[in-house]
């Protein structure tokens, strides 16, 4: 039973999240479930003390340990940050056999021959991402399993990473005992929770909004073609809040996630808030009008920023399945009427598809991106036990070199 446990790990500025799924005997996951810890020594995808960041990693799997009642022994980890590169390449081999067929071993030759390609100084490899192949002279080959020719080649693309931020991570979670299976962009392992093969081959975009940051990830022909990392999210509208009414941050956040509102045309001017039942010594009344006039223009700042990561790749307003919400914000009422307005895009809010389970968190959209790390695991799962495909080609040397480098600090 234990080995097949997928268990996600996403770390964010305020919370971890655990969400723990087993294969059926179809191979689709079903989730058994869902942790939410509070999370410190974490900012905008960056380990900032690693005690603190390992005593919630290890309060998140000891949770998580007493829900399912099986040990935590292996996890899928996500990272995020404004430290993630792209960068694209190409892999040339001949094809192995005689007759010209080719196998696994040549798709997993061409691709290990893309990874031969200048790295930044202090990057590591995250994902080789297989974009298209080309069998001598017929290129836009999606899988060239069982198909003739003498030259392979492929195109990919190369999702890189600061060593030192995946190695602060990934130490913290070797120090709870815990072993990683492989470390992923968490964006990425989102999409597959949220978004169709026909969504990302039409053209989508997924947007993480969490409390410190904002996670886009630009798909279109089946590919990601663009990401970008905001550092703008829910704490900015909370920090205006608190300007606004000269109150604490502390009292600013109940008031936003009880009153707060991105549509102020629908609050009436008469309908008020009293301060003093979030701040003790303030008896002030304060207009729901005027908080929800401060929470529009923060969120439409953050849809002004996102639109001009599209206008960047000449996607602003082209997208034809939209811009698809996730993360603790996007929970936000009225954000998705204002992201309609400023995107001038369909958008909903990312609710996992296609997913088995009998706890209420999947469907909070705050969790998308440690279920995301599921599937993510669950696919690469069945590739490894059914051959290649192209949607989930997991390298997984750099992990391992972190693993044994980590191993052999520890007592």
């Amino acid at each position: 039973m234990r080995s097949e446990i997928i268990t996600g790990l996403d770390l964010g500025s305020t919370a971890a999240r655990v969400v723990v799924g087993q294969r059926d005997p179809s191979g689709a996951p079903k989730i058994l479930a869902a942790i939410e810890v509070p999370s410190e020594g974490v900012c905008r995808g960056t380990v900032t003390s690693v005690e603190n960041a390992t005593s919630s990693i290890a309060a998140a799997f000891e949770a998580a340990e007493r829900v399912t009642g099986v040990p935590v022994d292996r996890v899928w980890v996500g990272i995020s940050g404004d430290h993630i590169i792209f960068q694209k390449s190409k892999g040339v081999v001949a094809v192995a056999k005689p007759n010209g067929e080719i196998d696994d071993g040549d798709v997993e030759r061409s691709i290990e021959a893309s990874r031969a390609v200048a790295t930044p100084p202090n990057f590591e490899i995250l994902h080789v991402i297989p974009r298209t192949f080309s069998i001598d002279n017929q290129v836009n080959i999606r899988d060239p399993l069982g198909m003739s020719g003498v030259r392979l080649e492929v195109e990919t693309q190369i999702i890189q990473g600061l060593s030192s931020h995946i190695k602060n991570l990934t130490k913290c979670i070797y120090r709870t005992g815990v072993d990683i299976e492989d470390v992923v962009f968490s964006i990425l392992a989102a999409s597959e929770a949220v978004c169709s093969p026909r969504q990302k081959e039409l053209g989508v975009a997924v947007a993480n909004i969490g409390r410190a940051s904002t996670e886009l990830a630009v798909f279109e022909g089946g590919d990601v073609m663009h990401t970008a990392f905001l550092p703008i999210g829910g704490d900015y509208i909370t920090s205006d809040v608190a300007i606004g009414l000269r109150t604490s941050l502390d009292a600013a956040e109940k008031i936003k996630l009880e009153h707060g509102t991105a549509l102020p045309k629908e609050i009436s001017k008469r309908d008020e808030v009293n301060l003093g039942d979030y701040e003790p010594g303030e008896n002030s009344l304060v207009s729901k009008k005027y908080i929800a006039e401060i929470v529009e223009a923060r969120v439409e700042e953050i849809f002004e920023k996102i639109d001009d990561e599209l206008k960047k790749i000449g996607r602003s307003g082209l997208l034809p399945s939209g811009v698809v919400l996730v993360g603790s914000t996007a929970k936000l009422q009225g954000i998705l009427d204002v992201a309609k307005r400023k995107l001038r895009l369909p958008v909903s809010l990312g609710y996992p598809q296609n997913i088995m389970s009998v706890v209420d968190k999947v469907n909070d959209v705050s969790f998308v991106p440690a279920l995301g790390l599921v599937l993510w695991g669950n696919a690469v799962y069945d590739e490894r036990n059914g051959g290649f495909t192209s949607r989930f080609k997991s390298i997984d040397k750099v992990t391992s070199q972190v693993k044994k480098w980590f191993k052999s600090l520890m007592p």
